[in-house]
């Protein structure tokens, strides 16, 4: 189950396209799907969680919490649609694009890829392109 929360105004288009993609990008990873919460939220408010849960006091687009019991991917994972919209000013890239760059990039980590060292960056890259390959597909 794959569920969409908001707790900024944001409308989040082809919710049910995006949850097809998200388990069929878990399934390929060799996972299966067990509940995943998607929080949209605002700057103010990931900046919150990141102080409280990471003591890391600066933005960010994306914080996750894994709760994976074995093979089934479990969790949480926060949104600020303020960096999305940054990053995708930053990056050359439309909001969209960026968007589900981010939301991938979540369950990602729940399948055990990092980004904390320049291989493992340019790994996690590649599956992101990956997993994005598949939503533009027919």
């Amino acid at each position: 189950m794959i569920d969409f929360n908001f707790e900024t105004k944001f409308d989040l288009k082809n919710e049910a396209l995006l949850k097809q993609w998200i388990a069929d990008c878990i399934v390929s990873e060799g996972f299966e799907l067990g509940e995943i919460v998607y929080i949209f939220c605002d700057d103010e408010y990931l900046h919150k969680l990141n102080v409280e849960f990471l003591n890391h006091d600066t933005l960010t687009d994306i914080i996750s919490f894994d709760y994976k019991v074995g093979k089934q991917i479990n969790g949480e994972i926060y949104i600020s649609v303020d960096r999305v919209s940054d990053n995708a000013t930053d990056f050359n890239t439309n909001f969209n694009d960026e968007l589900h760059r981010v939301m991938i990039h979540g369950i990602l980590h729940f399948c055990g890829y990092k980004d904390k060292s320049t291989l493992d960056e340019q790994l996690m890259r590649e599956k992101e392109d990956e997993c994005l390959k598949r939503l533009s597909s027919p």
